[in-house]
């Protein structure tokens, strides 16, 4: 990995393909067949296919029967740590001494190092002020022995030369002794295992090997005699020449310490790629680190980020799909950058900052829309994104029933067919029976599958709809989904709730409601009759066209 690289990895900035919230197959499907025709045009950019809530259980077949995987979730597109410039510093080991740590903070402009395992798990970081520190305190004998010092790092810390002995796999186990003065004075200051500085004079490396020294150190690059080295080697005493002189030795052999020693374990602040933006500078604002980990998706250190970063903020790229209405769309649309928008509904409330490409067309499902694009730009469809349209188009078309369904719908949907290889009629059936069954689901599981929010002036309703192929399954949820609506409409804010349980095969719609004097508007603007709660709309199996536009001249007539 590279030590000063900005974070570029694959998909990370890569445009989001994504439906709306609450997200039917239509919703899926097109984000993931419009993805790889988008890949297919534009190769130099990556796209990648994703979902602003949890699949329903149609949507989640037809995702196993053609073996796709399912979108990444993304409930929210305001800006996240994986949105900012990540400097991909590479992970240290724990082992490593405190100047070798300096001199990388000092090479690569950090002054924090984060220490990681072998697999990349973080262990703690240090600072180049805990480095400071450290080497405040170097005067401390004992610090190389309680850090539990490797030889390697002494050798290398002082630019040493091993003489005699073997240090693989040593570590320091006593104080360090300069020995300078007599014999008689050394023999009372050296203990068994000590690391002695000691000059080009024999005698006083005589005297260290006798005392059972662990080490002695020979500065100014002094040449040592064979039978100095000989009695080390038979003492187990190492010998280490360094071109240093005994001050300077003796100053910088502290340094020698590993960084695990002094690095912050407990209270580590880190960042995932999943984490706000403004939460991560609400932190960074109450601490004093400049650089702060960031952890990958798995939970593995990637690299640092700094204040400074979050400045150069990449807006999440967006190009939406089977929408284009605020209230429908993910979480800080506000904060993102929406490209394009391939849609089949009306034009909604949304507003963008700059130009996009608005491709808006009155048909029955936006993946109908993606095939002609594919088609226009003469792209080879295979079999299994050609199964992902084909579900799409029968979802929102009902089998071709929908008053929505339109020739172009149902003649893509034949050619697709044939492209996917499976029998229409079967597997249509198939899926709705799937999409049907909620054992299992709760009132507002089943609620969320197909929902979405609208408004009319002052107004804001939401309107839920699910298709059922057998009585079971819709006297189920008929029976779950009575006693939840007003509590879904106050927990929303909304002024109405609505949910049609739409036949496929009978061609009609009954439909639950919530609201004040929802009854009265309900039987009012459809001129049915309204028994607890529940009216029958015969007909109508459309949210798009003929329920939602039905109630809203209702709420103007009302209004007005």
């Amino acid at each position: 990995m590279s030590t000063d690289t900005r974070f570029s990895q694959p998909n990370f900035h890569a445009v989001k393909v994504i439906g709306h919230r609450n997200p039917d197959t239509d919703s899926i499907c097109s984000a993931i067949a419009y993805t790889r025709l988008k890949n297919a045009l534009d190769p130099d950019r990556s796209y990648k296919p994703c979902r602003a809530g949890q699949p329903n259980r149609e949507t989640q077949f037809v995702l196993n029967y053609f073996q796709v995987d399912l979108p990444q979730l993304y409930t929210d597109v305001s800006p996240q740590m994986r949105d900012v410039d990540i400097r991909l510093a590479e992970g240290v080991d724990g082992e490593m001494s405190l100047r070798r740590a300096w001199m990388r903070m000092r090479d690569q402009n950090l002054d924090t190092l984060c220490v990681v395992d072998g697999e990349r798990t973080l262990k703690g970081l240090i600072t180049v002020k805990d480095v400071a520190t450290a080497n405040m305190d170097g005067a401390d004998p004992d610090v190389l022995s309680r850090a539990e010092t490797s030889y390697q790092n002494v050798i290398d810390t002082i630019g040493g030369e091993v003489l005699a002995g073997d240090p693989a796999g040593r570590t320091v186990q006593g104080s360090i002794i300069i020995g300078a003065g007599s014999a008689e004075i050394m023999e009372r200051a050296i203990k068994k295992g000590d690391i002695v500085i000691v000059s080009n004079r024999s005698e006083s490396q005589l005297t260290a090997i006798e005392m059972e020294a662990g080490c002695i150190v020979v500065g100014t690059g002094a040449k040592v005699s064979k039978t100095i080295r000989m009695l080390a080697e038979e003492n187990d005493c190492l010998i280490i020449r360094t071109p240093l002189n005994t001050y300077a030795t003796s100053q910088i052999i502290t340094q020698a310490a590993p960084i695990r020693y002094y690095m912050l374990r407990d209270g580590l602040i880190t960042f995932d790629l999943n984490t706000s933006v403004e939460s991560a500078k609400r932190i960074m604002g109450s601490v004093r680190h400049r650089y702060f980990p960031i952890l990958d998706d798995d939970g593995k250190y990637l690299g640092v980020v700094s204040r400074r970063n979050l400045l150069n903020l990449h807006k999440k790229q967006l190009i939406l799909v089977d929408h284009n209405e605020k209230s429908q769309a993910a979480e800080g649309l506000e904060e993102a950058e929406v490209l394009e928008i391939i849609d089949h509904h009306r034009i909604g409330t949304l507003e963008t900052e700059n130009p996009v490409y608005f491709r808006n067309m009155p048909v029955g499902c936006t993946c109908t829309i993606v095939y002609q694009m594919y088609l226009e730009n003469d792209v080879p469809i295979d079999a299994q994104t050609a199964g992902l349209m084909l579900s799409a188009i029968l979802s929102d078309t009902l089998m071709f029933r929908s008053p929505t369904c339109t020739p172009l719908d149902e003649r893509a949907a034949r050619r697709l067919a044939a492209i996917a290889g499976v029998d229409l009629e079967a597997y249509s059936d198939s899926m709705f029976e799937h999409g049907g069954d909620i054992s299992d689901e709760t009132a507002e599981q089943i609620f969320d599958t197909d929902y979405k929010v609208f408004a009319s002036g002052k107004l804001q309703f939401g309107v839920g709809q699910g298709s059922y192929m057998n009585e079971k399954h819709r006297r189920a949820a008929e029976a779950l989904l009575g006693p939840y609506l007003e509590i879904a409409r106050q927990k929303q804010g909304l002024d109405f709730v609505f949910y049609l349980f739409t036949d496929v095969r009978g061609m009609s719609s009954d439909l639950l409601m919530a609201g004040a004097d929802a009854e009265g508007i309900i039987a009012r603007g459809f001129q049915v009759e309204v028994r607890d709660g529940m009216a029958s709309l015969p007909g109508v199996v459309s949210r798009k066209k003929q329920f939602v536009p039905a109630l809203i001249e209702t709420f103007k007539r009302e209004l007005s």
